[in-house]
């Protein structure tokens, strides 16, 4: 569950930001979240779907002066709560899974918690490690 992953050239990430209601925090949504991650990890993965692996990130509030362009977003003030990023062989096997009720039913129930979500694909360009 909490292993290293193996992001192969190739493949497309979905990177999904959350905005939770006023008043719910992170941890009022773990377990559902947990859910829906173990729904698409062991319902879509490998050749059942194309899911690669995915990640869930906490937004912790520190933004980076040095990485940003423009005005910057104040720290503490940044647009969303939660990440979830997903790697998928395609961007077809992703969205037929998330037409599957399997899915549906959790992702659902976690949006019971969110003002918003916007997932947003991306085709990999580059990848690399230190020599």
């Amino acid at each position: 569950m909490f292993h290293p992953i193996e992001v192969p050239f190739g493949c497309v990430m979905l990177f999904n930001v959350i905005n939770l209601k006023e008043g719910v925090t992170v941890e009022d949504v773990e377990l559902t979240m947990g859910e829906m991650c173990n729904v698409v990890k062991d319902t879509y993965g490998n050749d059942n779907g194309g899911f690669i692996a995915g990640q869930v990130f906490k937004n912790s509030g520190f933004v980076s002066a040095e990485g940003s362009v423009g005005a910057p977003v104040p720290e503490g003030e940044t647009p969303h709560d939660l990440v979830i990023v997903t790697y998928w062989k395609s961007f077809e096997q992703h969205e037929a899974s998330h037409a599957d009720s399997a899915f549906k039913e959790k992702f659902d129930h976690l949006g019971t918690f969110c003002d918003s979500t916007h997932e947003l694909g991306y085709e990999m360009l580059w990848q690399g490690v230190p020599d």
